[in-house]
């Protein structure tokens, strides 16, 4: 009796122990002493101009490696598109436009969380096939009779731009498409499906070999200014802002004034 007596009174200590009714395990701390989880782990969303993609992409994974647990997303499109995304409810906590504009479409709606910053400028060149098989060398000559031109179009920034070289020279061009992003228009000259496209410079010196860009004169009557913001109703507005923080910084203009953007000051 006395040996079961003994043995009952162990098995009721085994059970307490396993019930957590005895000591904690302590939690997980990060270096700075901090608990660490998987829960940790958040999704920024950012919203950028198609001129972006390659520069952003880029900046990303420098926010990513200077956050451990969080991953930033893109979605690139024309700024008008996205400016349109964004009021009718799109999650996203940062928008990037590509001109002034699309921005107060959004700010108009109360949606952004700060004063937008501008963070970049970009003006218009002309991109051709390698070969430039149209001869263009001007500005003037993308009006040449039966030249397959592609531009924006007037509703997307680097559209709103043609048109307002258009009218500061008097040159009236008849494309043959009109875009709804500047990507789409550098594509189709790098598809030799045009002979030449109005395109941003930062995309003559991100497609390489693959075009040949002219810039010219007229261009600087157009120079776009883009402005960034953290969205007010993101799901991650905190992170948003410290997204919009990196490309403000020495670092990230550096990234961009190496892609051919003009300063943000």
């Amino acid at each position: 009796m006395k040996k079961l007596a003994l043995s009952l009174a162990a098995l009721l200590v085994l059970a307490g122990c396993a019930s957590g009714g005895g000591a904690t395990t302590p939690a997980a701390t990060g270096t700075a002493g901090t608990t660490t989880t998987s829960a940790a782990s958040k999704t920024v969303t950012v919203f950028a101009a198609a001129s972006m993609k390659t520069t952003f992409t880029e900046l990303g994974k420098t926010f990513e490696a200077a956050h451990p647990g969080t991953k930033v997303t893109f979605n690139f499109a024309g700024s008008q598109t996205l400016a349109e995304q964004i009021t009718q409810g799109a999650p996203a906590d940062v928008f990037a436009s590509a001109a002034e504009a699309n921005m107060k479409t959004v700010t108009d709606a109360g949606l952004n969380a700060a004063e937008p910053k501008i963070y970049a400028t970009n003006q218009l060149a002309i991109a051709v096939p390698p070969n430039n098989p149209a001869n263009i060398a001007s500005f003037a000559d993308l009006a040449k009779p039966g030249l397959k031109l592609v531009v924006c179009a007037p509703a997307v920034p680097c559209g709103a731009a043609t048109v307002k070289v258009e009218e500061a020279t008097g040159v009236k061009l008849t494309p043959v498409s009109e875009e709804q992003a500047v990507t789409d228009v550098l594509a189709k000259v790098q598809t030799g499906e045009a002979d030449a496209g109005l395109v941003y410079k930062t995309d003559v010196i991100s497609a390489g070999s693959k075009v040949k860009g002219i810039d010219f004169p007229e261009s600087s009557k157009a120079i776009n200014r883009n402005p960034i913001v953290a969205l007010k109703n993101g799901p991650q507005a905190t992170l948003g802002q410290e997204f919009v923080n990196l490309i403000l910084s020495a670092d990230g203009q550096k990234v961009l004034n190496a892609a051919g953007f003009g300063s943000a000051s």
